[in-house]
């Protein structure tokens, strides 16, 4: 199978994925109680979105140290977001069966942005912009 040319970071893989975990997670914190609208849907949302929007940024950023920077910035809002939902798996807002399959998109999420990191950081000579 051959590798598809990264151009631009709308090519990742990582950043498709943390696209549509964004959609997954709002489309399930709409069933979060409306008490919650400026508590954990409007956290969790932030959180969801800094992931590909960190992507991007340091994308665009003048080298690649500033890039792993906004990468380990996405990674911090993936780990943001998973303590948010296991509140709300406490709290009963989301069921197990839900939240692990949110758990299993973050942990994948979270290995490719570590992989991306560790590759960037040996290869400093990648250019991404």
């Amino acid at each position: 199978m051959e590798k598809k040319k990264v151009i631009t970071y709308h090519d990742l893989e990582v950043y498709k994925k943390a696209i549509q975990y964004a959609k997954v997670v709002y489309s399930i914190t709409e069933n979060f109680p409306d008490k919650e609208k400026f508590g954990l849907i409007s956290q969790s949302r932030r959180a969801v979105v800094s992931i590909s929007a960190n992507i991007a940024e340091g994308w665009g950023r003048d080298s690649s140290k500033n890039y792993t920077q906004f990468l380990k910035i996405s990674r911090g809002s993936l780990y943001e977001l998973d303590t948010l939902l296991t509140i709300a798996l406490e709290l009963n807002y989301i069921n197990h069966d839900d939240w692990k399959s949110l758990f299993v998109s973050n942990e994948e999420i979270s290995k490719m942005l570590n992989s991306l990191i560790r590759k960037i950081e040996n290869n400093p000579k990648i250019n991404n912009s």
